[in-house]
């Protein structure tokens, strides 16, 4: 039984009318987990051009799905024990003293280049439940 799908909207009702929602629910926060896994991955490999400790590097962490907005969701972020989060915007945007850090766009750069492996990544952890 072949589904044609357009976008993930679209391949999220199919799921729904298909599965149900439990289980669609499911599958899709597995994937998303996946796909945020390579996206660590890209950040934590963008931040050698600058480490100093590796603190920052360490502290990156994956939250759990949730629904944000009417979506399900996963956040990329920051939590340890030396409390990097406050200082992550210092390096990706600057400040008035130091404009250019080194680190400046780093997880910027690194969510553009995981963009179509994150996409891939989620397309075939979907295929993958729904044989």
């Amino acid at each position: 039984m072949p589904i044609k799908v357009e976008g993930l909207r679209d391949l999220e009702k199919q799921l729904n009318v298909r599965f149900g929602p439990v289980h669609s629910k499911r599958w899709i926060d597995k994937a998303l987990l996946e796909g945020a896994k390579h996206i660590k991955k890209a950040i934590y490999d963008n931040f050698d051009e600058f480490k100093d400790t590796g603190k920052s590097q360490r502290e990156i962490t994956i939250s759990d799905p949730m629904w944000l907005n009417g979506k399900r969701t996963i956040k990329i972020h920051w939590r340890g024990p030396n409390d990097r989060y406050r200082i992550i915007h210092l390096n990706e945007f600057g400040t008035i003293k130091n404009p250019n850090p080194k680190g400046k766009g780093a997880i910027d750069r690194a969510i553009r280049q995981s963009r179509e492996i994150y996409f891939k990544t989620l397309k075939s952890e979907v295929e993958r439940y729904m044989r």
